[in-house]
């Protein structure tokens, strides 16, 4: 653990040149990605991990991190996913009855920078400013012309297939309280739960924590599987997960999708809703600075209720390229209303943008799971299993 007085300092620079300088907490080296701010209040440890943040430097705009240390029960994944941590300070003394290490021993782990003593009130502002930009945090040198060199050089996220960095190598089966990946991908015999097969872009712990809960079994596949991989499981139905980077540079997952739409009832989740929204052959385009927190008001327009939801993306489907397409907006952004839910009027499929798993964040949306088992156990579908029915 770093002692206040001996911290090194660090050194965040963007690519329009602001320099902001703090200390390093965790970690030493260099550091690129894109920088983005993410306004929840807690769970830092599942952001941390969000499979999602691959190839972002994350700032956290609640002032103090690392209270409540960290423990083994609420990671999203195997490994720290984000390039970097910014804070504006750091407590390097937890206090919770989980917390087994503390957050820089953590990072440290991980091999992963973390910073603090930069204004973040100031970053945040400049980020919604400015949008999302790419920078680079630096320990080991205060030369800003090299750096700058390094931030020009990196490419960014636009047209860049981050999910082959995050997805799974082969299939298997998911069961809480058992190492991913260590199942055989082979369904159990005589058990009732409807099988779903999840398409893993960087899929989150607590999406199949959630999917399991509500009556199923899950099946793991890699992003790369094929339709006929998908059909030869003979799943109840298809689950898109979430993961990071430019949608439109995963053409592969894209045509998978679009083999499987009107075969078995669908469910994306983040981008995995942008997966399905491309392959029914409409577009995307990125925010200014993305949606990131556990507080984003969501409208169901269905019903006119409002949700309040946990969010983690910097692209977006547009609706209005799915013109010809029988599609509804189910969803909406109460911030800048854009798309946040859709559903196929033809064909059992339906997604949404943000998390309705939250960790963390709120669990207005967890209805969505069992709307899921619902569509599964349709008239003449599944293989005559039976699962709970929710709201």
């Amino acid at each position: 653990m770093t002692s206040p007085w001996k911290r090194n300092s660090a050194l965040l620079l963007l690519e329009d040149g602001t320099v902001f300088r703090g200390y390093a907490f965790a970690g030493g080296g260099r550091a690129l990605g894109e920088v983005v701010f993410n306004t929840s209040m807690t769970g830092y440890q599942e952001v941390l991990t969000d499979p999602s943040y691959k190839g972002q430097m994350v700032t956290m705009t609640y002032p103090l991190t690392g209270a409540y240390g960290i423990n083994d029960e609420d990671m999203e994944s195997a490994a720290v996913q984000v390039e970097a941590f910014i804070v504006k300070e750091y407590q390097e003394f937890p206090s919770n009855w989980r917390s087994n290490r503390s957050l820089a021993d953590f990072l440290n782990e991980y091999n992963k920078i973390g910073i603090e003593g930069i204004d973040t009130r100031a970053l945040t502002r400049h980020i919604r400013m400015g949008g999302a930009m790419r920078g680079i945090i630096a320990t080991d040198t205060d030369n800003v012309k090299e750096l700058m060199e390094e931030v020009q050089a990196y490419p960014g996220l636009n047209g860049i297939d981050l999910v082959k960095t995050v997805t799974c190598s082969k299939p298997y089966l998911w069961r809480t309280g058992v190492k991913p990946g260590t199942l055989e991908p082979k369904w159990p015999e005589n058990r009732p739960e409807l099988r779903v097969a999840a398409i893993d872009c960087g899929v989150k712990y607590n999406i199949l924590r959630k999917l399991e809960a509500s009556g199923c079994q899950v099946m793991v596949f890699p992003a790369h599987v094929s339709a006929r991989e998908i059909a030869a499981c003979k799943p109840d139905g298809v689950f898109l997960s979430n993961g990071p980077g430019d949608p439109s540079a995963v053409g592969y997952v894209i045509e998978t999708v679009r083999s499987l739409l009107g075969e078995k009832p669908v469910f994306g989740i983040c981008l995995g809703h942008q997966m399905m929204g491309l392959a029914l052959g409409g577009r995307t385009f990125k925010l200014k600075f993305g949606h990131r927190g556990g507080n984003q008001p969501v409208k169901d327009v269905t019903t006119g209720k409002v949700e309040i939801t946990s969010q983690n993306h910097g692209y977006c489907v547009d609706i209005d390229s799915l013109g010809n397409v029988p599609v509804k907006l189910t969803h909406v952004n109460l911030n800048d209303n854009t798309l946040e839910g859709m559903e196929h009027l033809e064909i059992p499929a339906f997604s949404v943008q943000y998390h309705p798993e939250a960790s963390p964040g709120p669990h207005d949306a967890s209805y969505l799971f069992d709307r899921f088992v619902r569509l599964m156990q349709g008239p003449e579908r599944g293989h005559g299993a039976s699962a709970p029915r929710g709201r």
